[in-house]
């Protein structure tokens, strides 16, 4: 199999942390392409008519993709149990949310790297910063029980996300506003796994 990815993208991120924590890395390749919303890579675009990585390519030629779907593949490849059937929706509603927060980051990061200068709307940045945030309270205030326990990829997917508010936010400090989280995630950011997949600098 293939795996269609750039270590900078917090979804393919996601991915690659399940891959490690599973034991499926000799059975993946890792393809780094270089890519954006406006110039797409070709082997993006073969694997993924939306232009969008990550993609996962299988033995017989078909790909998978968002990364919610592959992680669901690849753990249930592995039998992982990381989408407990005891706490699935649980399970399936923190990793949404922290899709979420990584949406709202990444169009931040969108809106000063692709958009011209004299286009750009402060606003707009700033409404996606308050969706980021209200989400990352959320997680502090109503869900931190559900990051405790056996490892899942609720865990996993929070773990990226604040992961890349780091990466590409840092300035802004969400630990301020979430400081039981942030105590949950100094922990967790040191597993194997995720200092693995830390992106580059």
């Amino acid at each position: 199999m293939k795996l269609i990815m750039s270590p900078a993208s917090p979804f393919v991120r996601k991915v690659a942390v399940l891959i490690r924590e599973t034991g499926q890395q000799g059975d993946i390749e890792e393809v780094e392409v270089s890519t954006t919303p406006v110039n797409t890579a070709e082997a993006v675009w073969a694997a993924n008519p939306l232009g969008k990585i990550p993609a996962l390519v299988l033995e017989d030629g078909r790909a998978l993709y968002d990364s919610r779907v592959i992680t669901r593949f690849l753990d249930a490849r592995a039998q992982a149990r990381l989408y407990p059937e005891d706490r699935l929706w649980d399970v399936l509603t923190l990793e949404a949310t922290a899709d979420g927060i990584l949406e709202a980051a990444v169009l931040m990061v969108y809106e000063g790297r692709v958009r011209p200068e004299e286009v750009r709307y402060a606003p707009w940045v700033e409404a996606q910063w308050t969706k980021a945030m209200t989400a990352v309270r959320a997680v502090n205030d109503r869900w931190l029980d559900q990051l405790d326990g056996p490892l899942d990829m609720a865990q996993i997917a929070v773990g990226c996300a604040l992961g890349y508010l780091d990466f590409r936010h840092g300035a802004r400090d969400w630990r301020e506003a979430a400081p039981d989280l942030a105590d949950w995630y100094a922990s967790f950011e040191q597993r194997p796994a995720m200092v693995a997949t830390r992106p580059p600098d």
